[in-house]
C-alpha cells in the first residue's frame, strides 16, 4: 500500500519494477483501513508542506502500523512524518534542500549518492528516540537524511531515490523495502 501525500509517478513505477503490486490510497486513509487491504508493507510518499500540520492525521495512522510491525519505507514529507510518529522532531531549515546533486552518504555502506532532493523541512537528529538510527546524512550541511528503526523492517530518506540524479545511486532503497517485506513474511 502506497499513502499518497503527493506522490510522484515514478515512485510507483519504481515500486512496480521492483516487483510490488501497489495499491494507492489517499492521505488520511486510517491505519484500520489500510490494515484492512492486508499489505505485505506501506510506503508514505512525498509531498508538499509541514509535516507537523499533516502529522495530525498521518502520525496516528503511522504509529498504528510500526505497532502492527509492518514493514515501511518512507520518502521525503513520508520520511519527516516517519520520523514524528517514532517520536523524533522536526524544523523548517534556514534554505532548505533543492536540486540535483546533493551528496548524501549512506553511513550503513559508507558509500556516497548523489541525490535529487525538495524540501524545506529536516528530521532533527538529535530528537531521534534510541530505538532509531541515523541511516543517512547530508554532506552538505550535515542534515539527517535517512532514518532505520533498530529491530523493525521499517526505514525512511530524506531525499528523492526514484529522481535518479545518480543515476542509479539509490535505487537500493526500492530493494531493500521488498527485502524487508520478503524477511517478515518468512518470520
Amino acid at each position: 500500500v502506497a499513502v499518497d501525500f503527493g506522490a510522484k509517478r515514478n515512485i510507483l513505477r519504481c515500486l512496480a519494477d521492483v516487483g510490488c503490486d501497489v495499491t494507492v490510497v489517499p492521505a488520511q486513509t486510517t491505519a484500520e483501513e489500510i490494515l484492512a487491504l492486508k499489505p505485505d508493507g506501506v510506503f508514505l510518499s512525498n509531498g508538499p508542506g509541514d509535516p507537523a500540520a499533516t502529522g495530525e492525521y498521518a502520525v496516528p495512522m503511522i504509529k498504528e502500523l510500526i505497532k502492527n510491525d509492518m514493514p515501511i519505507f518512507g520518502i521525503c514529507l513520508g520520511h519527516q512524518l516517519l520520523s514524528l510518529a517514532l517520536g523524533a522532531k522536526t524544523k523548517k531549515m534556514h534554505l532548505g534542500h533543492r536540486g540535483a546533486n546533493q551528496p548524501v552518504q549512506d553511513l550503513t555502506t559508507g558509500k556516497v549518492e548523489i541525490t535529487s532532493q525538495n524540501h524545506g523541512f529536516e528530521v532533527i537528529t538529535d530528537s531521534l528516540p534510541e530505538d532509531v538510527e541515523q541511516s543517512h546524512v547530508s554532506l552538505f550541511d550535515g542534515s539527517n537524511e535517512g532514518i532505520a528503526v533498530k529491530g523493525k523492517p521499517v526505514f525512511s530518506v530524506q531525499y528523492h531515490p526514484e529522481a535518479s540524479p545518480g543515476p542509479m545511486d539509490a535505487h537500493y532503497l526500492f530493494d531493500r523495502f521488498v527485502d524487508n517485506i520478503k524477511a517478515a513474511k518468512a518470520a
